[in-house]
């Protein structure tokens, strides 16, 4: 091909990819898909929100048992925090989901609820795989936190006649949280991420509503491209959270 030839058809090119991405940006907002990208951003939030919370449940009270090495319990908490970290995530998801979605169907449908396992049985199982998950590793960020506490503290703390309530409410808990408020913030930014994997089991979170806006443009780019911007300013906003919690803490532990 002439070099001329070239250069017209490369110009061609670039000229056709930037209408495409003209046309996919403006279908995207004249069809309505930025309401349904905001819905599923809320729902990736509301999902995140409450599995990190159960997940810090369970690895408060999971990491005191392993902190304190309560026998049996600490041995039941080791094999859940090994299997959990051991096994994939997306896996984890679908065992839950299809050991447990006929018989859960069954049940509300046999009480005139159809709707609701279709609906809501999604999120239940999200809230479920993705706690469990975070909860993992919470115990673990809990359990170094706990173990990073000097023994001195806790034992000139019961020198001075401090009930065990009072020990953890005045000495142990405060130094933990600052001490675990880093690693917290590495498995909420984490949670995060992995609300994506549930889009398998149908839950209409912002990672299912890029790809339903995909195929339904035929504009993977542009709906991927926004799920990855959205994805980021979550992550960045909740950075800037914590680190405003850090700084917090700092101060009054320097008080």
């Amino acid at each position: 091909m002439r070099p001329e030839r070239r250069a017209h058809a490369l110009r061609w090119h670039d000229k056709t990819r930037a209408t495409q991405m003209e046309f996919g940006l403006w279908q995207v907002w004249e069809a309505g898909w930025v309401t349904a990208i905001l819905r599923g951003a809320s729902i990736t939030i509301l999902v995140g929100l409450v599995s990190m919370a159960a997940g810090l449940v369970i690895g408060i009270v999971c990491g005191l048992i392993k902190w304190a090495r309560i026998f049996p319990l600490s041995l039941l908490v080791d094999a859940y925090t090994s299997l959990v970290r051991g096994v994939p995530e997306l896996l984890i998801i679908y065992l839950l989901f299809f050991s447990s979605v006929e018989f859960v169907t069954k049940v509300v449908t046999a009480f005139g609820y159809a709707g609701v396992a279709e609906s809501g049985y999604a999120f239940v199982i999200a809230v479920i795989a993705i706690g469990a998950i975070s909860g993992a590793y919470s115990t673990e960020v809990v359990r170094g936190a706990l173990g990073a506490i000097p023994n001195g503290h806790i034992e000139a703390a019961r020198a001075l006649g401090l009930s065990g309530g009072r020990i953890f409410r005045r000495i142990i808990a405060p130094q933990m949280l600052r001490i675990a408020v880093p690693g917290i913030n590495n498995v909420w930014q984490t949670t995060i991420k992995d609300t994506a994997l549930v889009s398998v089991v149908g839950l209409q979170e912002l990672m299912r509503i890029s790809f339903i806006g995909a195929n339904s443009t035929r504009h993977p780019f542009i709906f991927y491209l926004i799920a990855a911007v959205v994805y980021l300013a979550i992550t960045l906003v909740s950075q800037a959270g914590f680190d405003g919690i850090e700084r917090l803490l700092r101060v009054r532990t320097r008080k």
